[in-house]
């Protein structure tokens, strides 16, 4: 049986438990991008050994798509999907940028 504290009402205390979970999804989140950063840097180190060039531009198109099916699949706006792996994409791109040795680091 779980517990009342005694200073929150049923709603405030449902509200503090959805922000627990929110908060805990936003941890799960900030891993995964951290984890596909570091695998950036794995295909740039792989691209620097191989002599390809960092910049794909057709693999930020299939990116782009596979996030558009994504979101039609799971109700996701299409749009925000789109700026959020541009932020993304910029992202990895500086990133792999410097593992490659393409730009001075900051």
């Amino acid at each position: 049986m779980a517990t009342t504290e005694p200073n929150r009402s049923e709603p405030e205390q449902q509200l503090a438990a959805l922000r627990a979970e929110l908060d805990a999804l936003d941890e799960q989140l900030l891993d995964v991008v951290r984890r596909r950063v570091e695998v950036c840097v794995r295909i740039a180190h792989h691209k620097s050994a191989h002599g390809v060039p960092m910049m794909q531009p057709h693999r930020i198109g299939v990116v782009h798509e596979r996030a558009a099916r994504y979101g039609e699949r799971h109700g996701v706006d299409r749009e925000f999907l789109r700026r959020l792996y541009d932020l993304i994409i910029e992202e990895t791109c500086r990133v792999e940028d410097l593992v490659m040795g393409n730009t001075p680091a900051h």
